[in-house]
């Protein structure tokens, strides 16, 4: 006498789940064949923790279908509906005081770092530091860009990620990527709009993590775009990694230039090359009737990079486009217009002089 599959489906309505229901009410029966009396069937439960609770009703549907006439081989086979869950990543605290070190360091891979600074706040450094990254990028080199202002990173938002960086073992960090640029900031870590209240030793923790625990990979250069001032960030950066040197970014106003110098006499200090200067905000130029305006004063930047005997790399005017372009998240740079064109003159110009 033969088996039939719906001799089969009678015998796994026999046996019932804890709820009472059988495998068949909760249809969880799937791929039910029989061939000369071999039968084979597939137990799918909703959930890999419920798979493998059900292990034993796996068991007692194989030896009731073994036990019915005409049934010469049995294969039972107990899977779950979705995958199984994967486990907890481990957790990645940043930020801690800083470990210690027997001298300056630079992450494996990367050829120069270059740091862009300036005394004062809000004269166009991350601004400068994204487009000079893309630029750079778009000329063929592989670039890195590290947003060392922990109290207001901005890189997230101008390069247009807010994703978290993955930790496979809560030490190395995996960073994110960018109209070709390689990025990491301490904004991926923090939830938006919270502030982060450290003291200095917090800071220079999380600057030596991003710094050295970064799957940075292989970069021409490494791009970090300091915080305002001369502080803690500025040391821990300038004693503690192998800088090649910096860049020092000002508006031509005199007030922005007293601040640029503290900058600039702080890399001296710290005996950091300082590569050239990049004049922001240097005029604005008018969309209707297209004349130039100073409106922060003219040629301060590039009188003070000619004191120095240092490079002026480029003046960049005040622009609309370039404004709403970083608070959309693609850099001005990312495209064809004059101001892309503007940041690729001064990446081509860093390129020919061995800076990156």
């Amino acid at each position: 006498m033969s088996v039939t599959i719906a001799d089969i489906k009678a015998t796994l309505a026999r046996i019932n789940l804890p709820d009472g229901q059988s495998l068949i009410a909760h249809d969880m029966v799937r791929a039910l064949t029989v061939e000369e009396g071999a039968v084979r069937f597939v137990i799918e439960a909703p959930t890999a923790d419920v798979a493998r609770a059900m292990a034993p009703i796996r068991d007692a549907a194989e030896k009731l279908v073994s036990e019915m006439a005409g049934v010469t081989a049995v294969s039972v086979a107990l899977t779950a509906h979705g995958p199984a869950p994967k486990p907890a990543a481990p957790s990645l605290k940043i930020g801690g005081h800083p470990k210690p070190q027997d001298g300056p360091t630079k992450p494996s891979g990367v050829k120069r770092i270059i740091a862009i600074g300036s005394g004062k706040g809000g004269v166009g450094k991350s601004t400068l530091s994204t487009n000079l990254a893309v630029a750079l990028a778009k000329q063929g080199r592989k670039v890195g860009l590290l947003d060392a202002d922990i109290y207001g990173p901005s890189i997230p938002r101008m390069m247009g990620v807010n994703k978290r960086p993955a930790s496979p073992d809560g030490k190395t960090i995996i960073p994110l990527h960018a109209h070709g640029v390689t990025l990491m900031s301490i904004g991926f870590m923090m939830e938006e709009g919270k502030a982060t209240i450290w003291r200095g030793p917090m800071l220079m923790g999380a600057l030596q993590q991003m710094l050295g625990q970064v799957e940075w990979g292989e970069l021409d250069v490494l791009l970090v775009d300091l915080p305002p001032g001369t502080g803690d960030v500025q040391l821990t950066l300038c004693t503690k990694s192998e800088l090649t040197g910096a860049i020092v970014v000002s508006t031509p106003q005199d007030v922005a230039l007293i601040d640029a110098r503290k900058a600039l006499d702080m890399f001296n200090t710290l005996k950091t090359p300082v590569l050239g200067l990049v004049e922001n905000m240097s005029m604005f130029v008018c969309p209707d009737c297209g004349s130039q305006h100073q409106i922060f004063g003219q040629g301060g930047v590039s009188a003070e990079a000619a004191k120095l005997g240092v490079p002026l790399l480029g003046t960049l005017p005040i622009d609309l486009e370039t404004r709403l372009a970083g608070d959309s998240g693609t850099p001005i740079a990312a495209g064809d217009s004059a101001m892309a064109q503007a940041y690729a003159q001064i990446a081509e110009g860093m390129i020919k002089g061995g800076m990156a």
